[in-house]
């Protein structure tokens, strides 16, 4: 780790540039002089690779060469293309019995008087469809305390009143699956341990209708939800004052909470990766899944997902799969996805984004592996659908797009109460009403914005950390987190318009 490169594998082709490497450079473990400049976070080729064949990293296919490469070039979208290849699946091979921790970790959660556990305490305001939004937003502008401090100043244990707004509801099939699937997701917020209350608002004749939105979840009103719509309320102005006048009330009850310690049992972290790059399967996402192996190790559970961002690597999953009809279920996910991006003109490949290049990686083969070192090494418990209620306590699979808020929002409507979020770009993101932590994977990124990442992950490559100790660090985060400590995009305000389920179909 002190080179100007980094091997992560013996059997790889490339290894990773700490720094920008001049034309020059010696590469002195590996024998080896760089023929040209070379950005931090990109690969170096440290033996001749003909045109045509594979090219290694983390020992795993990361692409194949599509002109012959030297010793010591600069390889990347120049030089290197995506393949498809053989996945050795070999389901549960890589499985094992879990260490379970002697003294489980805790943590100063809220205990609701149904016995789930919320690591937050918000009023919420959902909405049924795209033309409640404004009316929503606007009872929660009331309780805002950057606008109206005093609106919650004798509500210290309220961390605020939250409108969760989206643009669908309408314009789709009255029984199928995209509206489904959007209910699905309400449900999952509106069920959310985080809620100490909801509001659901409609506008009446939206084809979400809130009484189908109920009946499919089995949701039902009551001192703790409540539902209207802005054509029986009388227009706009009512409706915002009724809802005003709702939260007001339901805000004296919200507030009687008290944190009392409780097992990391409880706790149900969201992994996302966002504005990755060369480091992130280095220091962040190795060290994130560092802290996953801990908190399974004390009943916890993780949630990872981005099916598009674990193509090509899927098989390292399976591999630790506990059943082989785990195994097939995540399978089953990956050829769904294929089949859907050939309906719509797309390709699996189609990835790393422009800002994922710029930081060093190449094709979604290698984007995929780093994305997968944030699941640490423990068993792969389950597969789930989008914003499908999460019940199984390890590591678990959902799916859902590469798109970060979508992917998030999904894993929120499961049941995740903490959101680990890597970044190498510098991803700007929150998720009311679970909190979002922000790990950085190098410290120049660190150095830059601060004030938006909560850990940095770069001491890894900087050689004064190692990934243990980081996900030790990492896991200690989300203990402190899950007690109430604020993250560095709730202090900004992030969290509401980070809110989008997943629209699938045609918008007819």
């Amino acid at each position: 780790m002190n080179g100007p490169a980094i091997r992560i594998h013996p059997a790889d082709d490339v290894v990773i540039a700490r720094r920008q490497l001049l034309p020059g450079t010696l590469l002195m473990e590996e024998c080896v002089s760089v023929t040209g400049l070379v950005p931090p976070g990109h690969k170096v080729a440290i033996r001749a690779i003909p045109q045509g064949a594979p090219v290694r990293r983390y020992n795993q296919v990361i692409g194949i060469a599509k002109t012959p490469i030297a010793a010591g070039q600069h390889v990347h979208t120049h030089n290197l293309a995506f393949s498809d290849f053989a996945r050795a699946h070999a389901p549960g091979v890589d499985a094992h019995p879990t260490s379970y921790a002697e003294s489980p970790a805790t943590f100063e959660g809220i205990v609701r008087a149904d016995g789930r556990i919320a690591t937050r305490n918000y009023v919420g305001v959902l909405t049924s469809v795209n033309c409640s939004a404004t009316v929503a937003r606007a009872i929660a502008d009331h309780f805002r305390r950057d606008i109206h401090p005093e609106a919650l100043a004798k509500y210290p244990n309220v961390d605020g009143v939250i409108a969760l707004t989206h643009g669908a509801g309408c314009a789709t099939a009255s029984d199928g699956e995209p509206l489904q699937v959007l209910r699905r997701t309400l449900g999952g917020y509106a069920r959310h341990a985080n809620f100490a209350a909801i509001l659901v608002v409609g506008l009446g004749c939206e084809t979400n209708q809130i009484a189908g939105l109920m009946e499919q979840e089995g949701l039902q009103a009551g001192t703790a939800l409540h539902a209207f719509n802005i054509q029986e309320t009388g227009g706009t102005a009512k409706t915002v004052a009724h809802g005003t006048e709702l939260v007001q009330w339901l805000l004296e009850d919200a507030n009687r909470v008290e944190r009392q310690k409780v097992p990391a049992s409880h706790i149900t972290v969201g992994l996302q990766c966002g504005g990755s790059d060369g480091y992130s399967g280095l220091s962040a996402n190795p060290a994130l899944g560092a802290a996953v192996d801990r908190l399974v190790a004390h009943g916890g559970t993780a949630i990872l997902s981005e099916t598009p961002e674990i193509y090509g690597g899927e098989h390292l999953l399976t591999r630790r799969a506990v059943s082989p009809e785990v195994a097939q279920k995540l399978i089953a996910r990956i050829r769904w996805w294929e089949r859907y991006c050939e309906r719509n003109d797309a390709a699996m490949d189609n990835n790393p984004s422009a800002g994922n290049k710029a930081g060093g990686l190449t094709t979604i083969l290698e984007k995929s592996l780093g994305a997968i070192a944030k699941s640490g090494t423990t068993n792969l418990v389950d597969v789930y659908e989008y914003a499908e209620p999460v019940t199984a306590h390890g590591l678990v699979f959902m799916d859902t797009p590469g798109y970060d808020p979508v992917s998030a929002t999904g894993q929120v409507a499961g049941g995740a109460n903490l959101i680990c979020f890597t970044t190498g770009r510098g991803s700007a993101y929150g998720c009311a009403p679970s909190p979002s932590l922000k790990l950085g994977t190098n410290t120049e990124l660190w150095q830059r914005q601060e004030d938006d990442v909560d850990i940095n992950c770069g001491e890894i490559i900087d050689g004064t950390c190692d990934v243990d100790a980081m996900g030790e660090r990492i896991f200690r985060l989300m203990l402190a987190t899950a007690s109430g400590r604020r993250t560095k995009s709730e202090l900004h305000g992030y969290g509401q318009n980070e809110f989008v389920p997943w629209a699938l179909g045609a918008v007819m």
